[in-house]
Formats: structure tokens, sequence, C-alpha cells
């Protein structure tokens, strides 16, 4: 008798786990039963622009036969109206659509459509009556040419900067730099013809910056800019590097100073002559004669004429 008793005890202690579980798997399903609850594919979904994408939104338990479904697009912390009282409103009108339910499809997207999507689902009839799921689109965008700057010519031994930017990639483009259209490395050291070269070369910034620029740097240079989206091209422009000819120059110092020394000493001997001075004699400095034997002379209207005075007795 003790020993069915026993085996009673330990067959109700056996069952209650199981008893537990079915209880909360009936409690789940109920729960489930009665509320509305959402899932998503793909909470960060990305598309190159003009192209379509789908920003999955799935009801995966609901009551309420004709919940109200909402979608809302939030850019600088501000949310607006994208899909409000069953119809597309907003930036997004005649650009997208509704369907698996929920689902948000937008077809063209534009680099203005990247931000935060929330779906909102209102089921009055259910325990659980609200649900929502946010989701992250990026579009990205490929680059456009970019600018390039590269200089003519460098004497050699003198830095040298050249630069790449463009503006309209999303996410932010990378760059790289190329001569005679072999990829410049960002090590000189690690590719044997670029290893006697000094350079930095920032991919962020698009800078080509070199401390002495070398003979051998002489060449075409052209750079890309690339992110995700795709890839655009500078067209190539000849960089050359030429001797700086320290003779060549002395001897012209030496010429122009020697012509200047020249031309000085012909302008001070030529003043020394009187070449640079003239003398007029006008009526204002015209010197009288000395009078004698008591004739007095006067002087006439016309410069030079002299007659006697009525005084004048021979």
């Amino acid at each position: 008798m003790f020993r069915q008793t026993e085996h009673f005890i330990d067959s109700k202690m056996a069952l209650t786990p199981l008893a537990c579980v079915l209880l909360l798997l009936s409690m789940q399903c109920y729960i489930n039963t009665f509320a509305v609850i959402l899932k998503t594919r793909n909470p960060k979904p990305w598309v190159n622009e003009f192209e379509s994408v789908e920003l999955s939104c799935m009801i995966e338990s609901i009551s309420t036969s004709n919940p109200r479904i909402e979608w809302k697009k939030i850019k600088m912390g501000e949310p607006s109206y994208v899909y409000f009282d069953k119809e597309i409103a907003g930036d997004l009108e005649k650009r997208a659509s509704i369907r698996e339910s929920a689902t948000l499809v937008i077809l063209n997207a534009t680099r203005a459509d990247t931000a935060d999507y929330r779906c909102e689902v209102t089921a009055p009839n259910d325990q659980k009556s609200f649900d929502e799921i946010l989701i992250s689109l990026t579009v990205r965008v490929k680059p456009v040419v970019p600018r390039c700057s590269v200089p003519k010519s460098v004497p050699v031994g003198k830095p040298a900067e050249l630069h790449c930017l463009e503006y309209e990639g999303y996410p932010k483009s990378h760059y790289q730099w190329f001569r005679n259209k072999e990829e410049i490395p960002e090590d000189p050291k690690s590719s044997p013809k670029f290893f006697n070269s000094t350079y930095t070369l920032s991919r962020q910034m698009g800078t080509l910056k070199f401390s002495a620029v070398k003979k051998e740097d002489a060449g075409e240079y052209y750079c890309r800019a690339r992110n995700e989206a795709g890839f655009s091209e500078c067209g190539p422009q000849m960089m050359e590097v030429y001797d700086i000819n320290i003779a060549g120059i002395i001897l012209g110092v030496v010429v122009v100073v020697t012509v200047l020394l020249c031309i000085t000493m012909g302008i001070f001997c030529a003043y020394k002559r009187g070449y640079f001075t003239s003398q007029k004699q006008t009526g204002k400095n015209y010197k009288a004669p000395e009078k004698g034997d008591g004739v007095d002379y006067v002087k006439t209207e016309n410069e030079g004429d002299f007659r006697h005075k009525s005084s004048f007795v021979i």
C-alpha cells in the first residue's frame, strides 16, 4: 500500500512540469489570437538611386478584420505621413504603393527618400491593439565625375599637391589616384614602381601630396571616386617634372646686372658732358651793351633794334 501511494505521488510530480508547459502554450496562443503583431524581412534596406525598393511590414497576427495601417517618414527627427487613410501622401505621392497587407513599395527612389520609416497598425478588436516597426532606408547615389587638379609642371625636389573631390555621391566617396593607368598605393614602399616616391595619399580627402618630386613622378594622373553605388573618373592630366638649371640662372642674373651697370654709366657720362642741359637766350636774359661816348641807347619794340636819343649831339 505504501509503495502504491509513493508511485502516485511521483507520477503527479512528473506531470506538473508538462502541465506548466501546456498552460504557457495555451496562454501564448490566446495572446497571439487577440494581439496585433508585426514583423519585417529587412529592417535596414538599401537601394541605388532611381530603383525600386520594398519596405517590408507584415502582419503576423491579428483578429481585427479591417485594421488601420499608417506609414510615417522620420527625417531630422520630424515625422510626416506617407500613407494615411488608405492613400499615399507627401513626397511619395504617385511614387509608392501598399501591398501584402502593410508593405510599402517605393518606385524610382531618390536621395531625398533616405530616412527612417515607421509602419503602424491599429486593431481595435484585439487585446493588444497596436504595434509598430521602424525601418531605416538608405538610397545610395553614384558619384559624379570628380573635379581633379594636377600641376602641369614641377621642378625636381619641390613639393606638389594633387586634389580630387566630388559632392554628389552617397554614402561619401573614397578616392583612388592613378599614374599612367596604374593605381597609386597608399604606401609607396609596397610597390616597386613607387618605391622611390615620397608622397602621402588620403583616400577620404582625395589628396595626393609629394614632399619632394622626383623625375620618375612625371606622368599622366587621374582620379576615381567610388562608393557602394558605383564610381566615376576624371580625365587624365599630364604632370611634367623638370631639372632646375642653376648655372643658367646665375648666368642670367650676371647678364642682367651687367646691362643695368652699363646703362647707369652711360647716363652718368651723358649728364657730365651736358647732354641733359639746354640754354635758351630770350629777351628777358638779354644784356644791353655798355654805354659809351655819351650815347644813350633805347630799345625798340623789335628786339635788337636801337636808335639814338634826340639829345645826341655830334
